[in-house]
């Protein structure tokens, strides 16, 4: 009978090695290990992660003790891992991971403190003096947004303001003088609870106040706009010399893919885009600076090869990569230099830089190189939806094609052109669907609706786009400098008109959008977390990234739906029926007012007045209404008129009320079974949302915590 090799007692060495691997496989640390030094190429990609983990962390936590805390959790990691021994990969990264998310959070909170400026508490009507340097036409909405500086005390320094189109003259620049009366408002925070927090935004562009101006300004024209005056001029007399020649929302697309302005298309349109998934095509990014760099760099190569002397004597290689460089920096200065632009434009010069020296051009770690530039120039970056929507799709795409099955799939081989066709074809609709995935949870925790064709109309759009639609505009511009633009143009118009028909097809088709109410934190960061782990390794063991985005599958699809929304204000209230339909006290409520309310209550269309539901009694001043959830009726009574009541009726139906809501302070005697809403409740809440279901309310103050931006009456 034959023994087992490992038993020999003539190959002690061998008893000896088997056992050592056999314990080996019983500790954990050595398993880890042994993990790590299989991807230990990919080690160095979790940097930028660590980083903004910090950011994430001083970002969602409450208050300076939660941020102390987090500080002192990450000290701790880097602790542990050089317990652990830096001598192995675990104890490296460990220590690293710990000490650079602890840079993180010093660094978000140093920046939001460095970039600290004064600005009003309360809304006030005043007259605004100071320096234009921003000017965004909209003549979509019929507006111009101008951003003033050096603004006289006692109002802030910087602020914001929105004119009449009408009422300014086409001459105003960057450097001229500005004076006129505007009402002025704070930055507001959410409306609602989940709605965008555009204080913060405000808080790190130094704004003070936004507001209308109320008469026409009284402009000065300076000359002290210097090189970036210069440059904001010639981009809006770009954007009006394309709006001029294609009119309407197809000269709109057109002048954002040049210059980045979006003002001249009109919202049904941009809302179209948006719920075909090709939003991302208005705002100049990664796919258009992308074409641009690389059309640049191809015409360079083939405009010098053919010359043979160059081609034989000069790196003709690394002269395209400067031209595309040269032109990628060009195009980001002229479309703005939004944050997103400049992220774009740094990836390219990185992927240039590695074409240059001959190294693979688009890798894994490219796209943490430029996460990290950005999170360290930008760290407030990271709570933005484009920061996450472009390097999440970035991401997961690079990580598709590096996937030794899909480079297989796409390795060229000699094949018949239909066959070759077919497989670009199927990578093309796999990378999309791949991209819809990873930016599903984006979407739906940003904006609570996520495109469900957005992975087909790509497939169109983008080569459409890409290979049509940016050159042929090019060649209309070059060309309308000696007169002959005209065939480009219209080359171009039809193009966009495809394009914006193909948006409304889409956007119009039946279960074109999924809507989701709400989407917690936790499942968000569960989703981004597992993402990660799918994308970043490619060991065996990246499948376990599958259980977290499980969970914040489960946790997002059984989070709790609010029943009633109140705005910050209390001015507006929205009912959310059994059917998912919304119903709003106040029917002349605006656009915005309505669609932001639909969304946070996962509405796709057209809210209901309360008026027309069966259970309210509304007059003018007064609505009751009763809603069935977990098992009971409620009352809810809302004011909607300034007026005053009769008392003693008033009275008598907050007393019967289950919730008693309104904008302004109701009396004392005023008091509601359960919960009582008015002026004062949400000066130091915010915005609400009620789940009947569970007795639960959410704030707008709960979520935003004590950080600089958050001010309420606590």
């Amino acid at each position: 009978m034959s023994r087992s090799p490992i038993l020999s007692a003539s190959d002690p060495a061998a008893v000896a090695g088997g056992l050592r691997a056999a314990l080996r496989g019983l500790n954990p640390l050595a398993a880890i290990e042994t993990r790590l030094e299989a991807e230990r190429d990919q080690i160095a990609l979790w940097l930028p992660i660590a980083l903004g983990a910090g950011i994430a962390a001083w970002m969602v936590l409450p208050d300076r003790f939660a941020w102390f805390a987090a500080m002192a959790g990450f000290a701790a990691l880097a602790f542990v891992g050089c317990a652990v021994g830096l001598g192995s990969r675990l104890g490296r990264m460990m220590a690293v991971g710990g000490a650079v998310a602890l840079f993180g959070v010093v660094l978000i909170w140093t920046r939001a403190d460095w970039v600290a400026s004064p600005r009003i508490d309360r809304p006030v009507v005043a007259v605004v003096a100071g320096r234009v340097v921003s000017v965004e036409r909209l003549p979509a909405r019929e507006i111009v947004r101008v951003t003033v500086e050096d603004v006289a005390a006692p109002l802030p320094p910087r602020l914001r303001l929105n004119i009449d189109q009408a009422q300014v003259d086409e001459r105003l620049s960057v450097g001229d003088g500005i004076n006129v009366r505007a009402r002025l408002m704070p930055p507001a925070p959410p409306p609602v609870p989940g709605a965008q927090d555009f204080a913060r935004t405000a808080w790190f562009q130094q704004l003070g106040a936004t507001g209308k101006a109320l008469d026409p300004p009284v402009v000065t024209q300076g000359s002290q706009g210097g090189w970036l005056g210069w440059l904001a001029d010639r981009r809006a007399v770009l954007s009006r010399h394309i709006e001029g020649r294609l009119p309407g929302s197809e000269g709109g697309v057109a002048a954002s893919l040049a210059t980045g302005d979006q003002g001249a298309i009109a919202e049904e349109d941009a809302e179209a885009l948006r719920r075909a998934g090709l939003a991302h095509l208005l705002s100049v990014s990664g796919l258009h600076v992308s074409a641009v760099v690389g059309g640049v760099m191809l015409l360079t190569l083939r405009l010098l090869a053919l010359s043979p002397a160059l081609a034989l004597r000069a790196p003709l290689l690394l002269i395209a990569a400067g031209a595309g460089a040269l032109s990628g920096i060009v195009y980001t200065l002229l479309s703005g230099a939004q944050v997103p632009t400049i992220r774009s434009c740094i990836a390219a010069l990185l992927v240039l830089a590695g074409i240059a020296m001959g190294r693979e051009a688009i890798t894994l770690r490219l796209v943490a190189t430029g996460a990290l530039v950005v999170l360290l120039l930008w760290p407030e970056a990271i709570a933005g939806p484009s920061f996450q929507l472009s390097f999440a799709a970035v991401t997961a795409l690079v990580a598709l094609l590096d996937h030794p099955r899909i480079r297989a799939f796409a390795a060229p081989r000699e094949e018949g052109w239909l066959v070759r066709r077919g497989r670009s074809l199927a990578l093309l609709l796999l990378s999309g669907l791949v991209i819809e995935v990873a930016l599903a949870p984006i979407a739906l925790f940003h904006f609570h609706k996520s495109g469900l064709y957005g992975a087909l109309a790509n497939i169109v759009a983008i080569p459409l786009t890409t290979f049509l639609i940016m050159p042929a505009e090019a060649l209309a511009l070059l060309f309308d400098a000696v007169g002959f633009g005209a065939p480009f143009w219209w080359v171009t118009g039809q193009a966009l008109a495809g394009l914006l028909w193909l948006a409304r097809t889409v956007a119009e088709a039946p279960g074109a959008v999924t809507m989701l109410p709400t989407m917690g934190r936790l499942a968000f960061g569960l989703f981004v977390a597992g993402g990660l782990w799918l994308a970043l390794w490619r060991t065996g063991w990246r499948r376990w990234g599958l259980v977290p985005c499980a969970a914040a599958t489960l946790l997002a699809l059984t989070a709790p739906a609010p029943d009633v929304l109140i705005t910050g204000d209390g001015r507006h209230v929205a009912f959310v029926l059994g059917d998912g339909r919304v119903a709003l006290l106040r029917e002349r409520a605006g656009d915005y007012v309505r669609g932001m309310l639909g969304e946070a209550a996962g509405h796709d269309g057209e809210p209901l007045p309360v008026d027309a539901l069966m259970q309210a009694r509304c007059s003018t001043d007064l609505c009751v209404t009763e809603i069935a959830r977990g098992g009971r009726r409620w009352r809810i009574a809302a004011t909607r008129s300034p007026y005053r009541l009769d008392w003693v009726r008033f009275t008598r139906i907050c007393a019967r009320a289950d919730i008693v809501i309104s904008d302004r302070r109701l009396p004392r005697g005023c008091k509601a079974r359960w919960l009582t809403i008015d002026r004062r409740l949400l000066a130091r809440t915010g915005g609400i949302a009620i789940d009947l279901d569970r007795g639960g309310v959410a704030t707008v103050a709960a979520e935003a915590g004590h950080h600089p931006w958050v001010r309420f009456d606590r």
